[in-house]
């Protein structure tokens, strides 16, 4: 071999025994010693490398076991790192690996509260004194690693920032990486798998570039448990997390060559389950299950897409407090946050987000509602709910569709079906319930009235057409039912408004503008009227007064009247109570079986509904209301027949008792009222019969009117007992001044006052022709005979007290001093003639009649008798200045002397008095056909002759 070669060779092989030496031996122990000497100096932590490999002919170097931190706590460990350097990088100006391979790595992330990271205070770096000349931006550093492992790693990180710290831990942390690279348009294949304490994995494989900076790939997070998340939400929101595990697995795309780009494909998301609490401990929230799939965002168009949403079994609290806040307003309020100051806006914050959800269906939602503002609290189960939704849009400018199957209560049910739109809300759906529990309502209606609602439940079957919010307008139309309504006066405890079906058909309602209904059907009503003690009503008792008059607002004042239309209302076996309890006895009564048909009611038309109603007072008696009106406006068109038919007329004792003063013993009433009004002209006919009328006892009431109200029956009674009256009324209801309960109460009061101040005008009018005063019969002076006329008179009452059996006649005989005393006086003069003459025949044994009337007299006998009669009568003898008289003159002066001493006998007109009367009874007995004990004889009175000089006998009624 030539020498040159050899030494060659010799030089070579030295330079690599040397090469071999300083890689293998001196460069690994120097490099080792350098780095532990650093590590002392510049690390707050005990540090130390334990090992270092090189291959100086393959560039391969391997760190072992470095350690930053306390033995068995570092902060930063690893147990193996090897990288593998290209001789290629020698000319390619780019630093390239094969291949870099650190194993089992260990890395403590801590963020002290203040957020201090503890990596950043691992090492303390000495100051750059120099400052580097500006330059323009050169890029990366040129680097490529061909291979980057990471195996069997962990990641714990501690957060003490929250108000509980967060600590989370990533075992089995493996990552590979092929031709990652700082160079330009470079992708690189990543691959990255690793679990936490809980058992949830994250694994992720795509593509990754540093300049730019970019990925693209998938992402996939399983069975991750939320629980060590919670408490960044919990200095969020005072919730407590009970349970709660989440998948998330997602194609992506993310780039940083301009702006930020990001796009997320594929989006899988998955609750199940999950359970929150309260702060003290009361369920917020459960959730069996939630799946998010065929997801997609565009952060750059700010758009996310949900293609399926399927969730089941969510269970549910939310209440309003009685401040009227919702609890999840205030659980999700940020009570540190402070108040946002109004700034003007300097960007323009871009586009809004757009969700687009294609298909969602919630199945077997549970919400429990409770609202704590009304007195009584209220708690309402919405559920089981199933909700589906379709092609939503939160931009709103295309219609969604859903449709919703839900439970209300314990047994009512809510079903709706429709699309809805956002801009501009509107939407059209069609909704049914049934078996909605009214009584949910009850805690709504105790602030303003005094009532219980016992039952209630609602169906409805409606389509809803909302057109716009602002201004609201929307239709609806259907039918609707409440069925088994029952409410109670909490005050006495009693039934107030009950019906067994309220059915409405034909329903079509028009916001502001019209209420339509085809028909309302009422089945058993029931309603209960009280009048009270101090004349208030039921009613006024169970109002609740507000403390306020409520003012409309110009613009409700000035806007067109809602159009309302029923087609018809129909009544099937109602009743109804009635009490008065401002009587001193108290009354009630109730109708039963009322039943009919009202016809037509609109508004907008002045046309007449026609009314036909028939029930029963008292189980009995028949009533009947039948006719037409004008409902909205009554005073200008009506014709109502009100009809009823034997009515037992003790039900309305109460009333007699307080304004006639008795009670009612017997009798039944007929009442036919017609009232017809034109133009606001009022034509009323009243027609009353009362049969077999009986007063009972006297009551003391001071309300009682003031006349003899038994007479008034008995005049007003015919033969069978029947009290037939006709009350009719008339008059403008514009005229202030006119009422018609007053004028019916005082046409009555009159009709009485005119039958017992002139009961004989009321007995003539039950006889044809014309009878004169029946109230009293005119004799002539001085005669107890009845004349023609008085007989007409005496025929005429007794007709029409046959009419009236329930009254007696009583006659008053009369007779008159200065008309009747001179006749009566003359009479019993020619008497004392007769008897005289009669006592001295007898005496001289003389044949005489049998009765001294039947002697004839002629006036020398008269005149012989008349000294002794004069002498007898006036027990004196004739004065004595007479003896110088004419005998003619004598005789008239002592004639007139007796008779002047008879005409004021007492007793002779008492007589008289009692003749004339017994003749007016026997007359009426013998020749009227009145019984009797119907006409009584009153004691003799002294009257004043009439002009003519004929003496009136008075005659009174009297009732049994």
């Amino acid at each position: 071999m030539p020498k040159g070669i050899r030494r060659a060779l010799t030089a070579l092989a030295t330079f690599f025994l040397l090469y071999g030496l300083l890689g293998f031996l001196i460069i690994p122990g120097v490099g080792q010693r350098i780095a532990n000497q650093q590590l002392s100096i510049y690390s707050r932590v005990p540090a130390q490398l334990e090992r270092i490999e090189f291959n100086p002919f393959s560039l391969e170097l391997t760190l072992f076991n470095l350690r930053l931190g306390q033995p068995d706590d570092e902060q930063v460990a690893f147990q193996r790192l090897y990288a593998n350097l290209d001789w290629s990088s020698l000319w390619r100006q780019r630093l390239q690996l094969s291949e870099v391979q650190l194993e089992q790595p260990r890395v403590l992330v801590q963020l002290d509260p203040e957020g201090n990271l503890n990596l950043a205070q691992l090492l303390q770096l000495p100051e750059s004194t120099d400052e580097a000349p500006a330059t323009e931006d050169q890029g990366l550093f040129p680097l490529l690693i061909e291979r980057l492992g990471l195996n069997a790693g962990s990641l714990r990180i501690q957060d003490q920032r929250p108000g509980e710290s967060v600590d989370l831990s990533y075992q089995d942390l493996d990552i590979v990486l092929h031709d990652l690279s700082t160079l330009p348009e470079h992708n690189g294949q990543a691959r990255l798998s690793a679990t936490d304490a809980s058992g949830g994995r994250i694994d992720w494989e795509g593509q990754l570039s540093l300049s730019p900076l970019a990925s693209n790939g998938h992402l996939s997070v399983s069975q991750v448990a939320l629980r060590q998340f919670w408490p960044y939400v919990r200095d969020a929101v005072p919730l407590s997390l009970q349970e709660g595990v989440a998948q998330l697995s997602s194609d992506y795309s993310f780039s940083l060559a301009e702006e930020l780009e990001l796009k997320l494909e594929n989006i899988a998301i998955a609750l199940a389950p999950l359970a929150i609490d309260t702060d003290q401990g009361r369920p917020l929230l459960r959730l069996e299950n939630l799946e998010l799939t065929d997801g997609s965002l565009d952060l750059g168009k700010r758009q996310l897409v949900i293609g399926t949403l399927r969730s089941s079994k969510l269970e549910t609290w939310a209440s309003r407090e009685a401040d009227g806040q919702l609890d999840w307003q205030k659980l999700l309020a940020s009570p540190t946050a402070p108040a946002a100051e109004a700034q003007p806006a300097t960007e323009q914050a871009g586009p809004p987000w757009q969700v687009l959800l294609h298909d969602a269906q919630l199945r077997g939602y549970q919400v429990h509602l409770s609202d704590r503002q009304p007195q009584r609290k209220v708690e309402l189960l919405i559920g089981p709910l199933d909700l589906d939704l379709q092609a939503f849009d939160s931009l709103g400018t295309s219609p969604f569709r859903l449709k919703l199957d839900s439970g209300i209560g314990k047994q009512g049910k809510l079903q709706l079906q429709g699309q809805a739109q956002l801009q501009p809300i509107s939407g059209t759906f069609a909704v049914t319930s049934t078996d909605i529990d009214l009584r949910i309502a009850q805690a709504y209606l105790e602030p303003f009235i005094r009532l219980e609602l016992r039952s209630g439940l609602l169906a409805s079957a409606l389509d809803i057409d909302l057109q716009s919010v602002e201004p609201l307008a929307f239709r609806v139309s259907g039918s609707a039912d409440v069925r088994q309504l029952h409410t109670l006066d909490t005050l006495k405890n009693r039934d107030f408004l009950k019906w067994q079906h309220l059915q409405l058909t034909g329903l079509d309602y028009r916001h502001e503008e019209l209420l339509s209904i085809g028909s309302v059907k009422l089945a058993q009503p029931y309603a209960r009227f009280v009048v009270n003690e101090d004349l208030t009503t039921n009613i006024n008792e169970l109002l609740i007064s507000q403390g306020g008059s409520a003012q409309a607002s110009p613009d409700s004042a000035a806007s067109k009247p809602l159009g309302i239309h029923i087609g018809e209302i129909t009544l099937a076996d109602g009743s109804a109570n009635f009490a008065d309890f401002s009587l001193p006895q108290p009354f009630a009564t109730a109708i039963q079986q009322l039943s009919g048909r009202i016809g037509t009611i609109d508004n907008r038309q002045s046309k007449p509904a026609s009314v036909s109603i028939e029930g029963k007072v008292d189980r009995y008696a028949p009533v009947s209301i039948e006719g037409s009106l004008t409902p909205f406006d009554p005073l200008q068109s009506l014709d109502i027949a009100t009809r009823f038919k034997q009515v037992e007329l003790t039900t309305l004792t109460p009333y007699s008792g307080k304004f006639a003063g008795y009670r009612i013993r017997k009798g039944r009433l007929d009442l036919d009222l017609h009232y017809r009004i034109q133009g606001r002209q009022l034509n009323a006919e009243n027609k009353v019969v009362l049969e077999q009328l009986q007063l009972g006892e006297k009551v003391d009431s001071p309300n009682a009117v003031d006349l003899p109200v038994k007479l008034a029956i008995a005049l007003l009674k015919d033969t069978k007992g029947t009290i037939s009256l006709e009350l009719p009324i008339r008059g403008n209801l514009d005229d202030p001044q006119f009422s018609v309960m007053p004028i019916v109460w005082q046409t009555l009061r009159n009709l009485v006052l005119r039958a017992v101040q002139a009961p004989f005008k009321l007995i003539g009018g039950l006889v044809a022709g014309d009878h004169g005063d029946l109230s009293q019969v005119l004799f002539a002076p001085g005669s107890s005979e009845l004349d023609g006329n008085a007989r007409k008179s005496l025929d005429a009452l007794a007709k029409g007290l046959q009419q009236r059996p329930a009254l007696r006649l009583e006659v008053e005989g009369m007779s008159a001093a200065g008309s009747d005393g001179p006749l009566i006086a003359e009479q019993r003069l020619e008497r004392e003639y007769r008897s005289t003459l009669y006592k001295m025949l007898q005496r001289r044994g003389d044949e005489v009649p049998a009765d001294a009337e039947q002697l004839q007299l002629d006036d020398s006998d008269r005149a012989a008798l008349l000294e002794g009669i004069y002498r007898s009568r006036l027990k004196q003898q004739p004065p004595a200045q007479w003896q110088e008289l004419a005998r003619d003159e004598r005789t008239a002066r002592m004639k007139q002397a007796v008779i002047d001493s008879w005409s004021g006998n007492n007793a002779l007109l008492r007589r008289l008095s009692q003749e004339r009367s017994a003749n007016i009874k026997a007359y009426l007995v013998d020749q009227g056909g009145l019984q009797d004990q119907r006409v009584y004889l009153l004691d003799s009175a002294l009257t004043e002759a009439r002009e003519d000089g004929q003496v009136a006998t008075a005659l009174h009624l009297d009732s049994e």
